[in-house]
């Protein structure tokens, strides 16, 4: 790769994954916030939010996973100049989040309260559980729309119009959060006390003011996308159109037989957990929390991978399809290395942030120091399935992460837990090896080379 073309790869990345990775540490940054703003009620109320959030983040993962067939073939479509057909995909997006939208508030709404049971939940959290749950996908179609739309943004080349939405969505969250999870109370700020005014509503008082971001994002998304001048779908058709739409679902369906495998997975994996006890819960679910921040700088790359690569392809440029990869895979390792070395340094610290309970403190902090050490593969296991997306291949990636969830920490954790009677970090160890298993069969499958455009010998020369 020559000097120019390096410099001129890393303005491209910089330039899509900055707003991402903003983005998502603000994201992070509140759900710290409102982690540690249950957490202050206790761990009964941490348990009760956390015990249905693995079927939250299953739902939520069939949305995203829709939204990367959009995103390979926009990203494609815009290499190639094709800007038109951008844009028909785009009003394709707006058919689907709306009825897929409608479709998951039907299925979760009479089913909400039924869940926390299924999750083997702790009877004393089940209630709170399930209003928590039931509140959450009231406003699904905002959710969708904010979800799907911020990718075909994405897809385009905009990473700041997301990134300026899902601020705004986060700043209402904590803001609700304040005046809804409490009760009115005194504070003082910069040494002059007010009465802050309060609805004493508890975890329901935290959903409601999750379930009003989400509405709030959901139509300032859309306001943004019909704004847009290079993806808005105005005056293009919302009659599903089977020549966009089929070779979107081709790339979308394995992505979607992956999310729900491996979101199910996590579904089984949490409850699990749950049934060892209140104290497992929330360590869990803070340590997720505290986990997801590291993690960052991995999903904002993916977004550039996924977005560069799609360019990349649609133009038929092979040299830069490998250097491009290259150069993500390289940045992506040193910082992934960095940031499990301040997570491994940091853990108790974190962990404290959210709960004062000991037991608590200690768990959550043992199983991060665990997963700190795991930090760079995984973060190649990301920009490898970034890369792959772009070019529209989620075929491996489903495989590899199916077989990778089920196959060792399903089967891991219910041998050495359910059977064995280990605890947290016998669970953890196994969602450890699966991260590491799946860096390795995707990182042969990326060496191979078959994947860019080319004769099967090119690849195997290159």
């Amino acid at each position: 790769m020559l000097a120019q073309d390096r410099k001129r790869y890393l303005k491209l990345i910089a330039h899509l994954a900055w707003p991402t990775i903003l983005e998502q540490t603000l994201s992070t940054l509140v759900s710290y916030v409102d982690t540690a703003m249950v957490g202050s009620l206790g761990k009964e109320a941490t348990a009760a939010v956390g015990s249905t959030m693995t079927v939250n983040w299953m739902l939520g993962s069939v949305v995203m996973a829709l939204g990367v067939g959009f995103l390979a073939y926009i990203a494609r479509n815009m290499g190639a100049g094709r800007r038109e057909q951008a844009r028909k995909a785009s009003a394709q997006a707006v058919t689907v989040a709306v009825s897929l939208g409608l479709i998951m508030t039907a299925v979760v709404l009479p089913l909400a309260h039924r869940v926390p049971a299924w999750m083997r939940a702790d009877e004393a959290i089940r209630d709170k559980a399930g209003k928590y749950l039931f509140i959450l996908y009231v406003p699904m179609v905002f959710r969708c729309a904010s979800i799907m739309f911020g990718t075909v943004l994405r897809a385009s080349g905009d990473t700041r119009t997301p990134m300026r939405v899902n601020t705004g969505v986060n700043v209402i969250n904590v803001a609700l959060n304040f005046l809804l999870i409490y009760k009115t109370r005194e504070l003082s700020l910069l040494g002059i006390s007010f009465t802050c005014p309060g609805a004493d509503m508890g975890v329901t008082g935290a959903a409601v003011a999750s379930a009003a971001a989400f509405t709030a994002g959901g139509i300032w998304m859309t306001v943004s996308l019909y704004k847009s001048p290079v993806i808005s779908p105005k005056g293009c058709r919302y009659r599903p159109d089977k020549t966009i739409l089929g070779p979107c679902f081709r790339v979308a369906l394995p992505s979607c037989l992956q999310r729900l495998a491996t979101s199910s997975g996590y579904v089984v994996f949490s409850s699990m957990i749950n049934s060892i006890g209140q104290v497992s819960t929330a360590a869990h679910t803070i340590a997720n929390t505290a986990e997801s921040a590291f993690y960052i700088p991995g999903w904002g790359m993916q977004t550039a991978a996924s977005t560069l690569i799609g360019n990349a392809y649609g133009e038929g440029d092979r040299e830069k399809l490998k250097a491009l990869s290259r150069l993500l895979l390289i940045i992506e390792f040193i910082v992934m290395t960095v940031s499990g070395a301040v997570l491994l340094v940091g853990a108790e610290g974190l962990v404290a942030l959210f709960n004062k309970d000991e037991e608590v403190i200690s768990l959550g902090s043992k199983v991060l120091r665990m997963v700190a050490v795991s930090e760079p593969i995984y973060g190649i296991a990301i920009i490898i399935e970034g890369i792959f997306n772009g070019i529209g291949d989620t075929f491996h990636s489903f495989l590899f992460n199916v077989a990778g969830m089920w196959g060792i920490r399903i089967l891991g954790t219910y041998i050495f837990v359910s059977q064995m009677g280990g605890d947290l970090t016998a669970a953890w160890g196994c969602m450890i090896a699966h991260n590491v298993c799946l860096g390795i069969m995707l990182s042969i499958k990326y060496l191979r080379g078959r994947w860019r455009p080319g004769t099967n010998a090119e690849a195997k020369t290159s």
